[in-house]
């Protein structure tokens, strides 16, 4: 697999979970995204361990190191070797769930086909292992919500970031457009998978929920993800956007 094979592979599972996303049309529709935020967990291959010499040798280089001890997660900033979307990859770390959480979610992950736990598509091929039970989801979801969406969902994108001042837009300008199609962003810099920089302003758009089946059969109605919009308060600044991304304060040393 090559890069663009892998970030058109990543892209159509977005869309394909985000139908209302495809069909946006307040920037064109090839204006590339700032940042793709990626989560998995901290287990067999799905660690970032073990995905990141995959991640290299589609050119991404390791950037910075962040540790959200408040959110149980590590985070990866992976440049890109263009000036195209850099990746952000979030790690849960399953030591900072409730022992009885931690063994379901493992449990869970242990089910999946050894044919379906390797490869170089492991974050962009859907979630590997079998749909978990209602009672099974909110018992993650209780002891933290990206364990529970890990569980339905795999490791895999969660939501794209695009940068209003790329686009060519001023981030309010682009939000009202977006209000107008119907979605409703949170500038709450704290309540997203990741906190955010206060170098930058920021707006989280949750797509709508969707109905999923569970294992039982039952169907319950969750939330899958988003998109995002962000602009540097500082237009002086010459990093990008994705470097401003994650607080300073978070940022540990890459070992």
């Amino acid at each position: 697999m090559q890069r663009q094979e892998f970030l058109q592979q990543l892209w159509l599972d977005y869309i394909h979970l985000h139908p209302e996303l495809g069909a946006l049309r307040v920037w064109p529709i090839d204006a590339p995204p700032e940042y793709l935020a990626l989560l998995t967990l901290n287990h067999g291959r799905y660690a970032a361990s073990s995905l990141l010499p995959t991640l290299q040798h589609f050119g991404y280089r390791p950037m910075e190191r962040y540790a959200m001890a408040d959110r149980g997660l590590l985070a990866t900033l992976l440049a890109a070797p263009d000036d195209g979307a850099w990746l952000v990859l979030g790690e849960l770390q399953l030591n900072t769930l409730p022992r009885s959480a931690s063994d379901s979610l493992k449990a869970l992950v242990a089910t999946a086909h050894p044919d379906d736990s390797r490869g170089q598509n492991l974050l962009c091929r859907g979630r590997p292992w079998p749909m978990p039970d209602w009672q099974t989801f909110q018992q993650l979801e209780t002891a933290h919500p990206l364990a529970a969406w890990l569980a339905v969902m795999g490791p895999r994108m969660h939501h794209a970031g695009f940068d209003s001042e790329r686009l060519g837009h001023e981030l309010g300008e682009l939000d009202q457009a977006l209000r107008q199609t119907g979605l409703i962003g949170s500038s709450d810099r704290h309540h997203g998978v990741f906190p955010i920089s206060p170098l930058l302003n920021y707006r989280f758009y949750p797509t709508c929920s969707r109905r999923l089946a569970f294992a039982a059969g039952d169907e319950h109605r969750i939330a899958l993800g988003g998109l995002a919009l962000v602009q540097k308060c500082l237009p002086s600044h010459h990093e990008r956007a994705a470097e401003l991304l994650l607080p300073q304060h978070t940022r540990c040393e890459i070992a």
